[in-house]
């Protein structure tokens, strides 16, 4: 039979996802985007080393905090807006089309960014695992090219396989960190345990901005729990739940995480072990306190760990191209699901042909996967999803002031204020340091803005700039597709 005659049973004529996920599986879903394990091993270390020292495992709770504001608004617009694409949706609700689709293209970056930095940092750690133990050397984007095939496979099948794949991998890191939590808790670390990383003191020594950076980038993905909306049991109270479980419980683990990496080197002495190497910091805790087996256990783990992350964003990144191409602003042939796995798939293999084609041009280009593509692109990321909730903490405050569909005034105005008030002050802080992050520094280390800040803070602004052309292009030429962009009253 040929393709032609095939191709009407591969696609389902429906346009909408299905599913029947739960709150656990949708949180699942979402945390394995922060990568509990990755976090603990390479963002805590270099929070420490680089960031407020001592003072670092309070970060993750002041993120926590301004995050849970943000969530309130977020989880009441889920409520009153039945779609499932979250920031894309939401802002368009709040502040009309042309934001909504800049928002969008924010979203996209974002998440792409991400997505492609713990590429880099996977292949990495895989050429040196399998070289380490007796196999070939080869190098990081080759590592990195395989893993972009797993992933689209698992994304182009029903999203119940890949959250019961994220769900197990999940477990298995929150229960290693827990041990060693234990462990450190009971021996009574290198010090004796003490409150020194929640001092005053502590809190605003070193780089502050620094360690938020850090802090925030843990969180990135919580807020995608609206994305699912459709594959859920039932939505306006599982979105809602998931949310909130997810920034809570991310926030509590972090926090005492890191509270335990610090007493388990000592307020005196764990910046002196993070200065040795922050990227073996978490092995040779766990080496201390475990033992070879905890050693041995961590490793494999940390893998599994960046694999779920990746698998994770893949599946938010199609998501977010299914509900665009639904709104007529990307090609139709992306809102398509396929007929037996009900999954976004024309989606997923784009996503999968980008992730490839872009680590191919880092190879050619001869990055390092770790100080550069790993490290620059989570800045960009970290950045760019600061901006974008703090638009969206604005477009839920605008949103409930026009309509008054909801009156309970701290759903909808003081905790949407004070979350951007606090996203506000937090995106300050990262771009005062953002340099530090990327190298660019002068002789004293001080912070400097130079070629390569500018390039990746304009690739931040052109996302959004080109998100409002393209809305005014539609608007002019297209005006059917640009009132399908969003259901909100006239911009």
């Amino acid at each position: 039979m040929s393709q032609t005659q095939a191709a009407p049973r591969e696609e389902a004529p429906a346009r909408g996802l299905t599913g029947s996920l739960g709150a656990t599986a949708i949180v699942f879903m979402v945390v394995a985007a922060a990568s509990p394990l990755t976090v603990v091993g390479g963002a805590t270390p270099l929070g420490i080393l680089i960031g407020n020292g001592v003072g670092f495992p309070s970060l993750y709770a002041v993120a926590a905090v301004v995050l849970l504001l943000f969530a309130v608004g977020l989880a009441t617009m889920a409520r009153h807006v039945p779609r499932p694409g979250a920031f894309f949706t939401y802002v368009g609700y709040g502040f009309g089309r042309g934001a909504g689709l800049a928002a969008a293209w924010i979203a996209m970056l974002t998440y792409t960014v991400v997505q492609l930095a713990v590429y880099g940092y996977l292949g990495y750690i895989l050429s040196v695992t399998v070289a380490g133990v007796g196999g070939p050397s080869l190098a990081w984007w080759l590592y990195a090219l395989a893993v972009v095939a797993i992933v689209g496979i698992l994304g182009y099948r029903h999203i119940d396989l890949s959250s019961k794949v994220l769900g197990v991998l999940l477990v298995a890191e929150v229960a290693i960190v827990l041990v060693l939590v234990a462990a450190v808790t009971f021996s009574g670390g290198a010090e004796g345990l003490s409150a020194a990383p929640f001092l005053p003191e502590n809190i605003v020594s070193g780089s502050p901005g620094v360690g938020l950076t850090f802090a925030i980038a843990a969180f990135i993905g919580f807020e995608a729990t609206a994305i699912f909306r459709d594959e859920a049991r039932d939505p306006d109270r599982t979105i809602p739940r998931a949310t909130y479980t997810a920034v809570v419980g991310i926030g509590v683990f972090y926090t005492l995480a890191s509270w335990a990496m610090v007493m388990a080197w000592g307020p005196n002495g764990v910046m002196d072990a993070a200065s040795q190497d922050p990227g073996t910091l978490l092995l040779r805790t766990v080496a201390r306190y475990l033992g070879t087996v905890g050693e041995v256990t961590i490793n494999v783990l940390l893998i599994t760990s960046l694999f779920a992350c990746v698998l994770s964003f893949h599946n938010v990144i199609t998501r977010y191209q299914h509900s665009m191409a639904n709104a007529g602003v990307l090609p139709a042939r992306l809102a398509t699901v396929h007929a037996a796995h009900r999954s976004p798939h024309a989606a997923s293999i784009v996503q999968t042909v980008t992730a490839a084609v872009l680590l191919a041009a880092f190879a050619l280009l001869q990055l390092d996967p770790v100080l550069q593509v790993f490290t620059w692109f989570s800045g960009v990321a970290t950045l760019s999803v600061v901006l974008l909730m703090a638009v969206a903490s604005g477009a839920v405050i605008a949103y409930f002031l026009r309509t008054r569909k909801d009156r309970r005034l701290w759903h909808t105005l003081v905790a949407p204020a004070l979350g951007l008030l606090g996203l506000v002050g937090i995106g300050i802080l990262i771009v005062a340091y953002y340099p530090m992050l990327v190298g660019d520094v002068d002789a004293e280390g001080n912070p400097v803005f130079g070629t390569v800040s500018w390039i990746l803070i304009a690739l931040i602004v052109a996302f959004p700039v080109g998100g409002a052309v393209q809305a005014a292009w539609i608007r002019a030429r297209r005006p059917a597709a640009y009132a399908k962009l969003t259901d909100a009253i006239a911009s």
